[in-house]
């Protein structure tokens, strides 16, 4: 028996591999949309918005180019990284990259990462919030992890899962949540929608 297909509206390829890892095949779809936060937008409001538009986004997509109907679900994510109410999304440049890091050190900060599942007509979500303290920073530290090149396309300008896990003191929450894809959230939205969900027999 074939591993079961989700379409999966990111092109993160961290999401890509924790689902490969849980067994699914992936098919990738494109779901670009304008990520600007609305003013005075909550992070938890901001990350669930974004979900459910790359999620539309995607459909919309199938629908255009005349894709079968297929009841693979459609699953879309967004991560967001909050410190004093403020959305910290990936740099846009190295310095912003410092700056980023620079208030993140030895700081607790929150990482929310919302899904959207789309499946047999309906659409579910959830939103999972993790609260990460890092330890302080020095500026040669913060200097060569940008040089690194690893936290410019990250949102909070860090990767737990790679070098910038060295910086988590305490993580209170979901580990694959802060990479950007919760697993038992995930898994549970694919369950309570009626989707397969590993182990696979």
């Amino acid at each position: 028996m074939p591993a079961p297909l989700i379409r999966l509206a990111s092109g993160s390829p961290r999401r890509r591999e924790i689902l490969e890892n849980l067994g699914y095949r992936i098919e990738r779809l494109n779901a670009d949309i304008d990520e600007t936060p609305h003013p005075g937008e909550l992070p938890a409001a901001y990350v669930l918005r974004m979900a459910r538009e790359k999620n539309a986004a995607a459909l919309r997509l199938l629908r255009e180019t005349g894709a079968p109907p297929s009841e693979s679900p459609v699953l879309s994510a967004d991560t967001a990284v909050a410190l004093d109410g403020d959305i910290l999304g990936k740099p846009e440049s190295p310095e912003h990259a410092r700056a980023m890091l620079r208030r993140l050190s030895g700081r607790e900060h929150e990482v929310h990462t919302a899904l959207c599942l789309f499946a047999h007509g309906l659409a579910h979500t959830a939103v999972q919030t993790s609260r990460v303290r890092f330890a302080p920073l020095s500026d040669a530290q913060i200097a060569a992890y940008v040089q690194s090149g690893e936290p410019l396309d990250k949102a909070g300008a860090y990767g737990i899962q790679g070098a910038g896990g060295v910086f988590v003191r305490e993580l209170r929450g979901s580990f694959s949540g802060v990479m950007g894809l919760p697993v038992y959230e995930t898994c549970e939205l694919l369950r309570q929608a009626g989707c397969a969900v590993p182990p696979f027999g």
